[in-house]
């Protein structure tokens, strides 16, 4: 091989190992410094794409974490409200059993209660309408249904919570079609005792003269009459306890005479007559069997959202479902109630507008994705909004205890007040413990494992790169040497010069 001295080839051989060392060198050195085995794009496209990717779903999960427990707060705000109504209300409610003591309670006794009841509810207004997290208002309607009666003709009250068919409630009207209308129930039939008129004495029975009077027993309460009494005698004893029994008496014609028929003064199946006699008096041939009445079901169709998209949902409400509800109040599986007028109880082929919904409701982003999101109602606890499907034309605004009706009527309105708060309650508790708290549980576990996979690919694996470095820094060391002695070969050329 020729000898020369403008070119040193060898010289620039060592020099591009050198180089290479260098750079491999000083690559090692930025991943071991920085903890990235990626710090450039040009380090590995590929892996550069995936964990970035990766980067973004973990950010986007970390911020959801976050989103779940600040809902979660905002949801124990509204609990601590809700806790406190409803104590207000089991109060309101002692004190409307305690008014309905007519026989000890004076008139002063009585105006006590009601002034105390309604510094109570204006407690629970004020609650409703100052409970707020940050600015946002959380009991006021705002963030929850409210729904307004539009045919007062048909319909005594209506509620509709955030809840209906299974979806989240959405602003429309509600259309109900009344399937089976609902019945009182009532002693008629063969069997009646008859008289000439309501004048006639109760000796007269189906024509007779001999008739001896008795007792009558409806409903556990005991009516006794001697056959001098007359018919409108037993008629107004057996209305004198209808208070205790529910139960009505009328003198109706029948079969060319006239009879005492019995009629429950409330609709539906929860509320009979039982009814026996020690002689024939009503006689109806049904004496110690208990007839009941039959419960309204109406078929409501109302907008909610379901799989994305608003659209009308139809649902079954059924009267008499808790054992209180009488007939006309008709009821669902989530808590929303109709309370029919007893025009309103009449079966129709068409569907009638009852009310109008305007849905307000809260939208949590729960997830790291475009639409994975949750809707929330917290209701509407004014009180004109509680306890309005109880009693037709009342609601916990308008509850009166001064008299001996209004007590009992409040009893009935605050007993559905306090079952409306206790479902609200529980459905922000479901949503507390089965979906914010259970989304920030596998969300959890789901960062902890991209952040894995994103470490597998971006971070540096210390030990192997120790190795690395300490193999580069030899090459480095080795080429600079070489490269030194590659330097010194043209100098040999001097030799032949001599």
């Amino acid at each position: 091989m020729g000898m020369r001295i403008n070119t040193n080839v060898t010289a620039m051989n060592a020099l591009r190992s050198y180089n290479m060392a260098n750079e491999q060198v000083n690559a090692s050195i930025q991943r071991l410094s920085s903890g990235l085995r990626i710090n450039n794009a040009s380090d590995d496209p590929a892996g550069l794409i995936i964990s970035e990717n990766l980067r973004s779903q973990t950010d986007g999960m970390t911020q959801a974490i976050s989103n779940s427990q600040d809902a979660t707060n905002l949801i124990k705000t509204a609990e601590g409200s809700l806790t406190e109504v409803n104590s207000l209300l089991r109060s309101i409610r002692q004190l409307s059993v305690h008014a309905a003591n007519t026989g000890v309670n004076d008139n002063t006794a009585v105006q006590a209660d009601q002034a105390q009841i309604t510094s109570a509810i204006a407690s629970i207004d004020r609650i409703a309408t100052n409970t707020q997290f940050g600015t946002k208002k959380l009991l006021d309607g705002t963030s929850g249904i409210t729904s307004s009666v539009v045919d007062t003709a048909t319909i005594a009250g209506i509620n509709i919570g955030g809840t209906y068919a299974g979806a989240s409630t959405q602003n429309g009207t509600v259309n109900i079609q009344v399937a089976f209308v609902a019945t009182r129930a009532q002693v008629s039939g063969a069997g009646f005792a008859t008289y000439a008129a309501v004048t006639a004495t109760l000796a007269t029975v189906n024509g007779g003269i001999t008739g001896n009077g008795g007792n009558v027993v409806i409903n556990g309460q005991t009516v006794s009459v001697a056959g001098s009494d007359t018919v409108q005698t037993l008629i107004n004893k057996i209305n004198n306890i209808s208070g205790s029994t529910g139960v009505s008496a009328a003198f109706t014609a029948v079969n060319g005479s006239g009879a005492i028929v019995l009629t429950q003064q409330n609709y539906g199946l929860n509320y009979g007559i039982n009814q026996s006699e020690s002689s024939s008096l009503v006689g109806t041939g049904t004496s110690g069997t208990v007839v009941y009445g039959r419960n309204a079901t109406v078929t409501v169709v109302a907008s909610a959202l379901v799989n994305g998209a608003v659209t009308t949902v139809t649902s079954t409400f059924s009267g008499g479902r808790s054992s209180v509800d009488g007939g006309l109040r008709a009821t669902d599986t989530y808590g929303n109630s109709i309370l029919l007028t007893e025009r309103g109880n009449n079966a129709t082929a068409a569907q009638v507008t009852v009310s109008r919904v305007q849905a307000g409701s809260l939208q949590f982003q729960i997830g790291g994705n475009a639409n994975q999101f949750v809707n929330a109602s917290l209701g509407n606890l004014r009180t004109s909004n509680l306890g309005n499907t109880s009693v037709a034309g009342s609601n916990l605004s308008l509850i009166d205890v001064t008299s001996a009706a209004g007590a009992n009527s409040a009893m009935n309105v605050l007993d559905e007040a306090i079952g409306q708060v206790t479902q609200l309650r529980a459905s922000l508790g479901s949503l507390q413990k089965n979906t914010l708290e259970s989304t920030v549980r596998y969300l959890g576990v789901g960062v902890e494992n991209l952040s894995a996979s994103e470490s597998q690919i971006r971070d540096t694996d210390v030990a192997s790169e120790v190795v690395k470095y300490t193999k580069n820094q030899i090459m480095q060391s080795a080429a600079q040497s070489v490269l030194s002695q590659a330097n010194s070969n043209p100098q040999q050329v001097l030799s032949l010069l001599r």
